[in-house]
């Protein structure tokens, strides 16, 4: 009995033990079971990170992939507007333009069909001027198509941007039309808007509508409008300036031929003035001479003596008749020289003497009005190639002018100077001077100067057109400078000898 209580109570105890023990490893099994489920939790969630992670790599791959070949496609279509911008600055035809464009520029910037209008003001429609990848048939239903909508597409040029199948801005009803209308799945538009003549449209668009476009797309297309608009532009104004050119020419050629025309009958009219002034002059002479010698005759009494009265009209026949022949000379003079018949016999003359002898000729007119001469001759302006007599001529009927307009007491200088090739003369007086209105007519035959003072000189108004004729005639030139109040400067050029 006692044994048994016994190894009943070492059971007992035994299954509190081993109670305990299993207690014991069941807790531990549940910290463990615990542990490895928070493991498991951590790496689902690693596990879920990873993915998303995967999933964003992907994404990003199929993102760079794909601006990858945007980016190479974009390439494709610069380099494609590179090379047609280099045919068409080379262009100034209009009618070229167009055809500079072919499929493979289309396909390059990405495209399977384009197609171009302008519209022509004067017919009030679009033409066409390109067409690529369209049969005959589907073109000529989009050019009735266009026409029949054509104040549509006329606002299109006018709001001056592109416009496409994915563009937000563009009516959706219109851009339905427009891929019915030239048969495509997706599309871009964009003006053509040269500053000179008619204005357009490009159009172009693909057939598949897993070929998506691009807002790069359409950015490659505005260039491609740009350049054809710029391209128009420069052919027409090229076409402007040359039309220009050729009227400017044809005028040019017809007003040359109305001047030479001109010129001709002017030559013709100068040459029957100068036969007529040299006949009419000759003609003169004649009964001239012998009213002189009839008047010298009676002045020198040999048919009797004459009355004192008798004999001062007689005088003034005689002193009138000088005038008249000097008159007759100079008339005759100007038209010999006029017509070439009297030649320059010009050699090397000492410019110096020449002036030397003017002066002594008219030494005593000089004196008796008490007027202050000098002349300077350096010696680098002494030597000369010309008509000794002529140029004689020239100084002495400029000296004498001066002396004329000049009052007693004034002065009057000569002065020479040298240039490159030539001999300047400036004849220089303190005279009356000539009025500015005057001075531009004052070489011209018979022209005198409508003056109180001119009233008093007598003069046929022939000396300075003379003097003018020699000069000229001596490849020189003649002006003259001159003030109311201040005096006139006559200046003149002279050839230097040939080395």
């Amino acid at each position: 009995m006692a044994l048994t209580q016994i190894l009943i109570i070492i059971l007992g105890f035994g299954g509190i033990i081993l109670s305990i023990v299993f207690a014991v490893l069941l807790f531990y099994k549940m910290d463990k079971i615990k542990l490895l489920e928070q493991a498991v939790a951590k790496l689902k969630t690693s596990l879920n990170e990873m993915d998303e992670q995967a999933k964003l790599i992907v994404r990003t791959d199929m993102e760079l992939n794909k601006a990858q070949e945007e980016l190479d496609k974009k390439i494709v279509g610069l380099y494609a507007l590179q090379r047609l911008s280099r045919s068409l600055s080379m262009t100034l035809e209009e009618n070229l333009i167009f055809k500079m464009i072919d499929t493979s520029v289309i396909e390059e910037l990405g495209f399977e069909k384009a197609c171009c209008f302008l519209f022509d003001e004067s017919l009030n429609q679009f033409v066409l001027q390109l067409n690529i990848g369209y049969s005959r048939e589907e073109i000529e239903g989009i050019k009735k198509r266009v026409a029949s909508d054509s104040s549509r597409y006329l606002d299109l040029i006018k709001e001056e941007s592109t416009t496409s199948s994915i563009s937000l801005t563009t009516d959706p009803a219109f851009r339905e039309k427009m891929s019915l209308v030239f048969r495509v799945a997706s599309f871009i538009a964009s003006p053509l808007l040269p500053k000179e003549g008619s204005k357009g449209f490009f159009f172009a668009g693909t057939l598949s509508r897993e070929t998506l476009i691009s807002e790069g797309d359409e950015e490659l297309i505005t260039i491609l409008a740009n350049q054809l608009g710029q391209a128009l532009e420069n052919a027409r104004l090229f076409e402007k300036t040359w039309r220009a050119h050729q009227e400017l020419e044809k005028k040019v050629e017809e007003r040359t031929r109305e001047l030479s025309q001109a010129l001709e009958e002017v030559k013709m009219i100068s040459r029957r003035k100068t036969d007529f002034v040299s006949s009419v002059a000759h003609e003169l002479r004649t009964p001239l001479t012998s009213i002189k010698g009839y008047a010298a005759i009676l002045l020198s009494e040999k048919l009797g003596p004459l009355p004192p009265p008798l004999k001062e009209r007689l005088e003034k026949i005689n002193r009138h008749s000088d005038d008249l022949a000097q008159f007759v000379n100079y008339l005759l003079d100007i038209s010999r020289i006029e017509s070439g018949r009297v030649s320059m016999e010009q050699e090397p003359q000492d410019l110096k003497s020449i002036v030397e002898e003017a002066a002594d000729l008219l030494s005593e007119i000089i004196k008796e009005k008490q007027i202050d001469f000098s002349y300077s001759v350096p010696v680098d302006a002494q030597s000369v190639y010309v008509d000794r007599g002529q140029i004689k001529r020239v100084l002495i009927n400029l000296i004498d002018n001066a002396i004329k307009f000049t009052p007693k007491d004034g002065k009057i200088t000569v002065s020479c100077s040298s240039a490159d090739h030539e001999v300047r003369v400036d004849v220089q007086d303190s005279g009356y001077g000539i009025p500015e209105a005057s001075i531009d007519k004052i070489f011209e035959e018979f022209y005198r100067v409508d003056n109180p003072i001119n009233q008093e000189v007598k003069g046929t108004g022939l000396g300075l057109a003379l003097v003018k004729n020699i000069i000229e005639a001596h490849k020189g030139k003649i002006w003259v400078k001159s003030k109311l109040g201040n005096g006139s400067t006559f200046s003149f050029t002279l050839p230097k000898p040939i080395q």
